[in-house]
């Protein structure tokens, strides 16, 4: 894309399908209204299968500066289209709320012990804080997953079963990367135009009341949405 517009990864263009190149001719490098901009991606949706859209914001923030840290999480009105799997560390009447609340897998020592063997078959870890000491040495295998539990994304917190069922409603967790770049799943291709536009400005307002006060630029540089076989399609903001 031209000047800020956000870069989404795609193959080589010699290694692009025929269908691809085809959806690339048909993209516009002008940004669009939210609505128009759903009804144009929804057009990229001929596979077999049910793609899922990501949303990508180019964010005005210095990465390297813990204040400028964008990081967050919120429930999407019409989830992700897809089930997370939840894993949880709490003891006691909390351990029996979250499995009541949903979690996939709850434990303590044991869980930690499977985590430090390799583990990490689940999409979210949920912490009490009191089991912030048996999870804090876990870090090394679960930040460079993005799997870490934070007060600050709402993932250790006092109310476990809530938080469960957030990410088991569609509740997505978000970090901007070494490039300032926001992302993360906003829904699937099957899901219908007004209930994209819904999950994607509900994430986008999230987004910008999460501006850092130390911020006196642009703050949202270039937002794009993509699926994961199409073009991206940028948003005007």
């Amino acid at each position: 894309m031209k000047g800020n517009a956000v870069e989404v990864n795609r193959p080589n263009m010699t290694k692009q399908s025929k269908r691809f190149r085809a959806l690339a001719s048909q993209r516009t490098e002008d940004a669009l209204p939210l609505a128009t901009a759903v009804e144009k991606l929804k057009k990229f949706g001929n596979t077999k299968f049910d793609q899922t859209v990501e949303i990508h914001m180019r964010l005005g923030v210095d990465p390297k500066q813990a204040d400028q840290i964008i990081r967050g999480s919120v429930v999407l009105p019409h989830g992700i289209g897809r089930t997370q799997r939840v894993a949880v560390f709490a003891k006691g009447d909390m351990a029996a709320a979250a499995k009541e609340a949903g979690a996939d897998v709850v434990g303590q020592e044991d869980l930690a012990q499977k985590i430090k063997d390799g583990w990490t078959e689940f999409d979210v870890c949920i912490a009490a804080p009191d089991m912030m000491g048996l999870v804090g040495p876990l870090g090394k295998v679960l930040g460079p997953r993005g799997l870490m539990p934070s007060p600050r994304a709402g993932t250790v917190t006092p109310d476990v079963p809530r938080v469960v069922k957030e990410y088991k409603a569609g509740k997505v967790e978000f970090r901007n990367d070494n490039g300032g770049i926001v992302h993360a799943v906003v829904g699937k291709m099957s899901f219908d135009a007004p209930q994209l536009k819904d999950n994607i400005e509900t994430f986008i307002n999230f987004v910008l009341h999460l501006k850092p006060q130390s911020i006196k630029g642009t703050y949202v540089k270039s937002v794009a949405v993509c699926a994961t076989m199409s073009p991206s399609v940028r948003i005007a903001i």
